[in-house]
Parts: C-alpha cells; structure tokens; sequence
C-alpha cells in the first residue's frame, strides 16, 4: 500500500468536517439557563464529547466501566498512582495479613444516594461483582471473599496468594456502589449510586447524559457544577466540536484533525494502549495456527504507524508498548510459532469499529496487506456498542481493537488473565491454551515487582508465539481542550478525564 500525502489527506478531512458542524451546533446548552459558550466563572458547567455510548446501560461490570470513572462518577476502594502503584480512595489505609488475607480500613464517606458508606455495603457491592457474567475483566481467573471486619474495615480473602489485590481493586468494574443500585435484576444502576464528585442524574437514550456535582463527596466539592456530556462516536465531529467552540473537552481525536487544531487546544500524553490485530483461534480459518502465522508475517506495522497515525504511535512490539517503560528491557522472543501456511484464497472476515476513527484505516491497510498474501477480506465495520457482543462469541475470524494493556488492574498480568486464558471475560481471540495459562497463572502467583515482570514477559512472549494476537501499533492520547479549561487529568491509563479540579 502506498501511504498518501498527508497535507492532502489533512486537508480533505478538515473540508469534510466542516459540514458535521451543524449537527453539533446547540446540543451542549447546560441547563438552568447558564451560558454554555462565555466560559463562565469557576463552577461553570462542562460540556464533554466521549467517543463511545454505554454500550450495557451504564453497567459498572464492563466496557462502560471506564465511562463512569472518567466522568468522576464512581470509585473503589483504591486508585493508581503516577507510577501505577496502588493509592488511597474509599480505603484510606490497608495492611496484608497473610498471603491470602488484606484488610482495608474505609475513611468515612456517603454514597449519591445519601446513605453512609459502610463496611456491609462495601463488601456486598464486592460480592456481587464476583458473581457477574462475565465476570469484571480485574477478576479473571480470581476467586476473594469479602467481608465486613467492625465498623470502619473489610477482610478481603482470595482463594490462591494474590500480591497485586490493591491495584486491582482499583479496576473501574469492581467500583462501589450503595445497596440500592442492586434492588431492580439485571445490572446494577450507577445513576445516583456512586460515591464520586459527579452524580448522573439523567440519561438520554444513551446519546448523553447530565451529571450534577456530588456535594457531600467525601473529597470536598469540585469546581465545576457539573457535566453535560454527549456520546459523539464521529471523530471529526468530535475535533470541530472544540474547534467552534460547541465544547470543552473532547476525548480521543483522529490523528488527521491534529493538524487542523490550534496548538493551545491540542493535548497529547502517551498511553499505555495498543491497537492489535486479534485472530479467532477456536473456529474458523485461523483455528489453523499456520494460517495464523501467514496473517502475522503479512502485516507491515511501520506502514500502519506512518500512514494512518501519523507518527502520534509506535509500530507494535508486544501486548506492553514504550509507556509500559520496563517492557523493552526485559522482552522475552517468541518461540514455538508454526511455519506460515499459504492462504490460497482463504475467506475470512475481518472486523472492527469505527468509534476510534483511525480503526477503519487500520483494517483497510491490514485487509489490503492480507488480500496481497493471499487471503480473501471481507471487512466489516461497526459502531463498538453493536459489535462487541459477536466479536466476544466469536462471529468474526479477525477483530482489530484499541485497548489498553494496565487498564482492567493497573497488573502487567492482569491483561494476559483477561484476553488470552481460557476462562478469560475480553477473549477476542478466544484463545484457550494450556501453555499460556501456566504461564499466565504462574505470573498471577510471583511476588515481587521485578519478578512479577519478568514472569509478564514470559507469558507475553507465549501468546505471541501462539499467534493468537498480532500487536500493530503503541498510541498516543490525543484530545482536544478549550483554552478556558483547567485541570483535565489525561490518564495514561484511560480511567480518568474530568476531575475535581477539572473547571472553566
């Protein structure tokens, strides 16, 4: 594939945007009357465009997991930190009391619907975790029990030793909720539930929602009144949306708007996701691992990383990119991967979503690169909501994807649990291979933080040579943020956006 001129494909994009501006004009108007375009003082309201819709109601237990804590809607009992360590939340303190055992003391807090939060609560919301289907991606191939220990503790015990429980109780889908989210089947509703500076009052279909500030969170009151947020998958409309000034911050901008932005508006972070190519190695035609090697030996990665990011990504190493910094130093070669099949037509369908709008790109160059090695494409594009569900059952035989390999715990191997073992909630490769859950599990039960990256590597380095994923390229977080804006958190780890401190 040739790459295209950039100045022209810029340019093109930044014509083609222009007639999006309409439909956005007027949507972001915060109610009460308050102005939604002077800026207003501290406590103003802000208007935020997020790439993807609920895609389960708001559920805390999946994908929309990360959508509640970006907003500042819900909590755990812990946080990451910087440098990805577990840090106080709902817990203001924990201690380990034996290798199976924790106890954490909570700091006194309310939950949005007024009542305290208390040990039975806490422990209650994480029961009931453990009991969702699936199960939340941080409880892979993890069994605990939680408990109440007096008036201002819970004892969390695991069946098997687990050295990293703080940094995943911080996962997003194990966030606490009070008692009432649980009354009506189904999914718990954390509308008015949670425990965070941002309280979600309504819901529209899930085209947007209004949140209110939160009062009596635990952490004093937040500077703005509140957020308008809109659900705008279109990432053209998103980045001319801070252009004309419709809002204030817009998550996950198209690397060909970066140009077209004024500079003091643009925001960028590295990150730790990865957009890979993932094979279905339970049905279809890449069942047959040689078949899988043809694929990954067609793909050209530095054509995906120039052409379609522009150079705002690093072409794929691994499940860890350059923003996991020990990663490179400590990599381990793949071995064992089958000799590469000749494809001879194979049909295959290739699929992905077009909320992140680099994907689409992506797929057309891998498609184009397969048809070369002699497979037959056919792609098939969708809005993530409507899609997630067959990629997990495995309808497709390929799925390109953006994730991000620390999200679901913070744990090197809390990803390996999640995508690539048997048991695994976000296999997309449904990947089911006893060498790669021995060294999954043999990962999940190393202490030490070194030691418990080397064993990450090793169990890296065993998926890739199952062929099961092939890593494309390591990005980079891209956003757009009026100048009036203060204090928008760009999380390496994708789990925040709009803090306390967020205000304009």
């Amino acid at each position: 594939m040739q790459v295209r001129d950039l100045s022209i494909k810029r340019s093109f994009r930044f014509l083609a945007a222009l007639v999006l501006v309409p439909g956005l004009a007027g949507c972001f108007a915060s109610p009460g009357g308050e102005s939604s375009s002077d800026g207003g003082p501290s406590g103003s309201r802000l208007r935020v465009a997020l790439a993807f819709p609920p895609a389960e109601n708001f559920s805390p237990y999946g994908a929309d997991a990360t959508l509640l804590s970006r907003l500042g809607v819900t909590e755990g009992l812990t946080a990451l930190d910087a440098n990805g360590a577990a840090a106080p939340a709902l817990a203001e303190s924990w201690r380990r009391e034996s290798d199976r055992t924790w106890r954490f003391t909570l700091r006194e807090a309310t939950f949005q619907d007024g009542t305290d939060v208390t040990p039975s609560a806490v422990a209650d919301a994480l029961t009931r975790a453990t009991r969702a289907k699936p199960v939340p991606a941080a409880l892979a191939g993890v069994s605990l029990e939680a408990e109440a220990d007096g008036s201002r503790a819970i004892r969390v015990t695991t069946t098997a030793a687990d050295p990293v429980l703080p940094m995943r109780l911080s996962s997003p889908s194990l966030a606490i909720l009070s008692p009432k989210a649980y009354e009506k089947k189904g999914a718990p509703t954390p509308v008015g539930t949670a425990t965070g500076p941002f309280e979600i009052t309504t819901v529209d279909s899930g085209g947007s929602a209004t949140l209110d500030r939160f009062d009596d969170y635990w952490g004093g009151r937040a500077h703005a009144s509140g957020i308008d947020a809109r659900f705008v998958k279109d990432g053209t409309a998103r980045a001319n949306a801070v252009r004309t000034g419709d809002v204030d911050i817009a998550e996950a901008l198209p690397v060909a708007q970066a140009a077209t932005l004024d500079k003091a508006t643009l925001k960028e972070a590295g990150t730790t996701r990865t957009t890979s190519l993932q094979l279905n190695t339970r049905s279809g035609p890449f069942k047959d691992p040689k078949l899988r090697a043809a694929a990954r030996t067609a793909v050209d990665s530095s054509v995906i990383v120039k052409g379609v990011f522009e150079g705002y990504a690093d072409p794929g190493a691994g499940i860890y990119g350059p923003a996991v910094t020990w990663a490179d130093g400590k990599r381990v070669k793949p071995t064992g991967r089958a000799d590469a099949a000749r494809p001879d037509g194979t049909r295959i369908t290739l699929a992905t979503y077009d909320n992140r709008p680099e994907l689409p790109e992506v797929a057309q160059v891998v498609q184009q690169q397969l048809e070369k090695a002699g497979f037959t494409v056919k792609l098939e594009v969708r809005e993530y909501s409507r899609l997630e569900s067959d990629a997990l059952a495995g309808k497709f035989d390929a799925f390109i994807g953006a994730r991000n390999s620390l999200l679901d715990t913070g744990d090197p191997v809390g990803v390996l649990a999640s995508d690539y073992t048997c048991d695994g909630g976000y296999n997309l490769a449904r990947l089911c291979d006893k060498d790669v859950d021995r060294a999954v599990e043999k990962a999940d039960g190393t202490d030490g933080t070194g030691e418990r990256q080397d064993a990450a590597m090793a169990a890296e380095a065993a998926i890739l040579g199952a062929d099961a994923v092939v890593p494309l390229a390591h990005q980079q977080i891209i956003a757009g943020v009026s100048t009036k804006v203060r204090g928008v958190v760009l999380d390496p780890y994708e789990r925040a956006l709009v803090g306390m401190g967020t205000r304009r």
